[in-house]
């Protein structure tokens, strides 16, 4: 391999790796919904778009950084999240249907409702926030003088890395160093334990759903400064998370995180080695190959080598 293929890999390892973090945010939010509810979140995409709206909004009339723009967004979306669980979903859920995932099909009508509320609001343009770092690059040898390979970072995406790994640290902190995070967790783990052991069941199903929303929202703003945002964009990262989910493993947070980084990592290899339109392809063959060959996801392969061990 010569001197500049090597370059080329490294290049495209980072990048994927960078995305991968994004993505692995975005999974976490459904993963988590998905633990403590049981179902898919199929407008997940649509929260997250609704937090790239806010985050432009405050950047255009009130010169808000987008990445500042989380502590507003992350509250808002989650107070949004407690809305759409305790007034629609859980109404929902209660009642006795033939069909028993209508509380999924209820997910996507509030999806479609979300993304044509944001087309009759800001119409159906393309739209950025054109920050002023927003096509800074940074170098390796910026940091390390005698590095041999000159390998480039785009400033943005290094920033939104950042800021997601300190949201995934605090999100685990909250879960493992809490009641409520500990609460969560037993209501995902085991539902009528937990309701024996005297946790609001009720109340925890409304909070996870407003935090799944917050994360969406959050990642939605650490997106906004490399992403163009219209109204149909929440259908894609729907897609994405939900490949994820699949991959990490339904409920688990550690696959999440795994499967994003490897769904990053593959989508930055193909757009690299074959071309920038098969990334969607990727993620279908992704999917598919995971309902086949591991139908549990990495979480069921990381419980086997633990129990083998």
């Amino acid at each position: 391999m010569t001197a500049v293929q090597t370059e080329v890999l490294l290049q495209t390892l980072i990048s994927g790796f960078l995305l991968g973090g994004l993505y692995a945010l975005i999974g976490i939010g459904m993963t988590i919904i998905m633990g403590v509810m049981k179902i898919i979140n199929l407008a997940h995409g649509e929260l997250m778009m609704v937090g790239m709206y806010i985050a432009y909004v405050l950047y255009t009339y009130f010169h808000i950084d987008p990445y500042l723009s989380i502590v507003i967004a992350g509250p808002v979306l989650f107070l949004l999240g407690m809305g759409l669980q305790k007034y629609l979903i859980n109404p929902v859920v209660k009642v006795d249907s033939i069909l028993p995932e209508n509380q999924v099909i209820l997910t996507v009508g509030i999806g479609m409702v979300l993304a044509n509320l944001a087309t009759i609001i800001f119409k159906s343009d393309y739209l950025q926030t054109p920050v002023s770092y927003g096509t800074t690059a940074w170098y390796l040898t910026d940091i390390w003088k005698a590095s041999p390979i000159e390998l480039s970072l785009s400033l943005p995406w290094s920033v939104s890395f950042v800021f997601s790994l300190m949201i995934t640290a605090g999100l685990w902190f909250f879960l493992t160093k809490t009641d409520m995070g500990k609460s969560i967790r037993a209501t995902a783990q085991d539902h009528d334990a937990a309701l024996l052991m005297g946790v609001n069941v009720e109340r925890m199903r409304v909070f996870t759903f407003g935090l799944g929303s917050a994360l969406v929202g959050a990642a939605g703003c650490l997106f906004i400064p490399i992403y163009y945002i219209y109204p149909d964009i929440g259908g894609q990262f729907t897609l994405i998370a939900f490949v994820i989910t699949i991959l990490g493993g339904l409920g688990s947070t550690v696959g999440a995180i795994i499967g994003g980084l490897i769904l990053g990592l593959f989508e930055s290899l193909t757009a690299t080695y074959i071309g920038m339109g098969w990334a969607p392809v990727g993620r279908f063959i992704i999917f598919v190959a995971v309902l086949i060959f591991i139908p549990g996801g990495v979480a069921s392969l990381l419980k086997s080598r633990k129990l083998g061990k």
